[in-house]
């Protein structure tokens, strides 16, 4: 019974190169790896990038006063903001010093008129 079993896999062994052969050689055998790479492209990278941006603009765009959370999930609003730290008010005289890359997001109050845009979180407690 073995015989027989490893007759078959020497069989189908030796069919794979004449498989590989007839799919187009070099092409057939980069082809599956430049489609994984597409998607790996679009489902990871690009949206990476995009992330980002997204966060460079951020930092960009931080100023005294700002509402804001920590990647932490601390609430509190800037006080001051150097090239590389944000000074942080979490509650009346707590002053905390981080580095500004720690910064999530900002938010926006209802009182603003900015709550009716998408991705802005506001406190309407």
């Amino acid at each position: 019974m073995s015989g027989s079993r490893t007759k078959a896999v020497q069989q189908a062994l030796a069919v794979v190169p004449t498989l590989a052969q007839s799919s187009g050689g070099a092409l057939g055998g980069i082809l599956p790896l430049l489609l994984i790479f597409g998607a790996f492209y679009l489902l990871l990278i690009r949206p990476q990038q995009s992330r980002a941006k997204q966060h460079r603009a951020l930092m960009a765009s931080l100023s005294a006063g700002d509402r804001v959370v920590t990647i932490g999930g601390m609430h509190g609003t800037i006080r001051s903001i150097d090239e590389d730290t944000v000074r942080l008010e979490l509650a009346p005289g707590t002053v905390v010093t981080m580095a500004r890359a720690a910064i999530a997001r900002t938010l926006v109050d209802v009182d603003a008129g900015a709550a009716d845009q998408p991705g802005s979180a506001t406190t309407d407690q």
